[in-house]
């Protein structure tokens, strides 16, 4: 299924970058803008599932029965990568904004990934926290 969701993300985002060099100022253009964005948009989250979504466990028939004790399981690096990575993402939009649109543009900006970098410093204070020897 994750590959699946790759292959149809680049798809996707190959169908929406095909359908930029068809925008203009017409109705077929404003309908092909229209692809763009949604193809670029599904195509981006089904590329973000398919790389990120962690397989599934495989759940074996317990030889007898007893107690089952949860493991505390350790955050991975990857958290820690991925919350950074997504923290730089968000530096680089703002500041591009900050630099083309102005202060007000930079804060609508923020306002809008607000999510993403709330989402980022989850991981990564998730990932420190986990890591951090008791």
């Amino acid at each position: 299924m994750r590959w699946l969701s790759v292959i149809a993300g680049v798809a996707l985002l190959a169908l929406a970058i095909a359908a930029v060099t068809r925008v203009a100022d017409t109705r077929e253009g404003l309908v092909a803008e229209i692809v763009t964005l949604l193809g670029a948009l599904a195509g981006v989250s089904l590329l973000i599932y398919g790389l990120t979504a962690r397989p599934r466990p495989q759940v074996a028939a317990p030889t007898r029965p007893g107690p089952l004790l949860a493991t505390p399981r350790g955050r991975s690096s990857r958290d820690l990568l991925l919350g950074a990575a997504g923290i730089a993402l968000a530096l680089i939009l703002l500041g591009g904004l900050a630099i083309s649109g102005g202060l007000l543009w930079a804060a609508f900006g923020l306002a809008l990934l607000f999510p993403m970098v709330a989402g980022c410093v989850y991981l990564c204070l998730r990932y420190l926290r986990a890591s951090r020897p008791d």
